[in-house]
């Protein structure tokens, strides 16, 4: 949808908080802590990824700098993603930091899993509050094939681990894949029965070099309902959503958790967008589905002081796009979605 179809855009705002030109208030910020990842999913990246050098990416007091000036621009909550982010070195103390910085409520992280068993309760008392694990499958030999070379007994450690260590509601992201997992989504969706999890289906994005693959591997949310509930049942609606949350929450009859379905090609939800993402390397990305990005990296290295790098931080988040253009065709091509975080 263009932004004209939306209405003529608002006038700039006093700043409080970051605000968009339609008046969408920006308190969420996903911070890429690496681009590095220990598995391979065959949706997410080449098997022979290059990852970027060292030097181009954030060093720890780099990403605390770059966080504490969207903390006092309004940022209360904060997603760690990566690639995998329990493999940057020093990941426990980064958070610990993060969580003392004044106007930081909520710190989320997004996993595959894997080095949870080591790190949930670490990253627990350090002040993570909550995780999502992504788990595709729960057959061990299509896991081994969608991750290229994971093991699906590793993510369930995981899973126990962050129960344990008190890092809930556990929420598990399933990336539906035409061909690939697209018959797993009932078994997925069981879990719900028996524990008080929210299983998170997700259609697939494309992306830069894999995006021919993911354009014809889409399963949408509708087709995605449809096969659970001939199985399972009618899906009930669970009132309350939050309209800043991408997955539309549904729950089986008796089930202790819920479903939710994140439906950004077929049914998107940027109306309630409350994001704004920063990359491993330091940029500013307005937009999952779009390539403008705003260089702080190279404005921190560059010596630009604080209140310059607040102001144009402002400015480029005013304009923030009202939507993707996948609809028309329009498919981002800088990064695959491994080097943004999701």
């Amino acid at each position: 949808m263009s932004d004209a179809a939306i209405g003529n855009p608002i006038p700039a705002p006093v700043q409080v908080g970051l605000r968009d030109r339609f008046g969408r208030h920006l308190n969420y910020l996903r911070v890429s802590v690496t681009d590095r990842c220990n598995l391979r999913c065959v949706y997410c990246m080449p098997e022979d990824m290059k990852f970027r050098p060292k030097r181009e990416l954030m060093s720890d007091q780099e990403m605390l700098t770059l966080v504490r000036i969207m903390a006092e621009l309004g940022v209360t909550k904060l997603r760690l993603t990566g690639g995998e982010p329990a493999v940057r070195p020093n990941l426990v103390e980064l958070v610990r930091t993060i969580a003392q910085i004044p106007g930081i409520r909520e710190i989320s992280m997004t996993t595959n899993g894997l080095l949870l068993p080591q790190l949930a309760e670490p990253l627990a008392r350090a002040g993570l509050d909550r995780v999502n694990i992504s788990i595709d499958t729960l057959d061990p030999a299509k896991f081994r094939e969608i991750t290229r070379w994971g093991n699906l007994a590793d993510v369930w450690a995981g899973v126990e681990a962050a129960e344990a260590a008190g890092l809930q509601p556990i929420k598990l992201n399933a990336v539906v894949t035409r061909e690939f997992n697209d018959d797993e989504v009932i078994d997925l969706a069981r879990l719900s029965l028996e524990h008080a999890w929210q299983i998170r289906f997700i259609e697939l994005m494309p992306f830069g070099s894999e995006a021919d693959f993911a354009q014809g591997a889409v399963v949408s949310s509708q087709e995605t309902k449809a096969k659970i509930e001939a199985e399972l049942g009618p899906l009930h609606e669970v009132p309350g959503h939050d309209g800043h949350d991408p997955a539309r929450p549904y729950r089986l009859a008796g089930a202790r958790g819920s479903l939710g379905f994140i439906s950004s090609v077929s049914e998107p939800f940027c109306a309630g967008c409350n994001r704004l993402r920063l990359t491993a390397d330091g940029s500013l990305r307005l937009c999952l589905l779009r390539d403008g990005e705003l260089d702080l990296l190279t404005l921190l290295r560059q010596g630009l002081d604080v209140e310059a790098i607040k102001q144009r931080i402002i400015a480029s988040v005013y304009d923030k796009p009202w939507g993707h253009g996948l609809p028309g065709g329009e498919i981002p091509q800088l990064r695959l979605m491994s080097q943004i975080g999701g």
